[in-house]
């Protein structure tokens, strides 16, 4: 069975997850792909129209908040967050967790992970909108400024003053849903995401108001 019908019947079933995690085990671990950026498929590759598109969208803006906006994000910042959801050797928890995401991550090759990646970064992004002035305009002074009493800083200083990051280094965060950016900073805080040692330490620092507040502020970022 090809590992696209192995990842369709996983779709299938709210059980897949813990089936595949058990079956695949240590063997799952393929090599790390390389740095190279790989040439954008014209055409979506067959995972993402099988698969991806159901919650990211065809072109990468997806409708639901819950998920992260990916097109136009940086190549190999999208491959760095698959391999994030992996199992690490011996079984032991991936640097982020998410039950979905880890039993398709584990299923992907090096080859098809860059062309996934290649395929969402080569497409538009479409920003989300913030919905909250009050809230944002509280966001706002955080973003820009940090917090200096909390030794939080400024999120402008990595991710840039319109949210456009450093491709590689920092991902895009202007325009993405508030939702999900509240979501990864509550993950950091918390530790079920682990896979920047900086992120966690602010988000340690961060209140759920102040949460709330930056992440309206991202959403209407551009």
């Amino acid at each position: 069975m090809s590992r696209l019908k192995l990842i369709e019947g996983f779709f299938r079933t709210a059980a897949g997850t813990a089936t595949l995690m058990l079956v695949l085990g240590a063997s799952a671990h393929a090599a790390a792909p390389a740095a190279e950026p790989a040439a954008a498929p014209k055409t979506p590759p067959a995972i993402v129209t099988q698969v991806c598109a159901g919650c990211h969208g065809l072109d990468g803006n997806g409708t639901a908040p819950a998920n992260p906006k990916l097109a136009g994000q940086s190549e190999q910042y999208l491959m760095r967050q698959l391999q994030s959801f992996r199992l690490k050797e011996g079984g032991a928890a991936a640097d982020r967790q998410n039950q979905l995401m880890a039993g398709f991550a584990m299923m992907l090759t090096p080859e098809t992970m860059r062309d996934v990646a290649a395929y969402y970064a080569a497409q538009k992004f479409q920003p989300s909108a913030a919905r909250n002035k009050d809230l944002a305009v509280a966001g706002q002074k955080i973003y820009r400024a940090g917090i200096a009493a909390k030794n939080i800083p400024a999120c402008a200083g990595c991710h840039g003053p319109s949210g456009a990051g450093i491709p590689v280094q920092y991902p895009r965060v202007g325009g993405q849903y508030a939702e999900y950016v509240a979501a990864q900073l509550v993950a950091f805080r918390q530790g079920t995401r682990t896979n920047n040692a900086q992120m966690s330490a602010i988000a340690a620092r961060m209140s759920d108001a102040e949460i709330s507040a930056i992440s309206e502020y991202i959403a209407g970022l551009r």
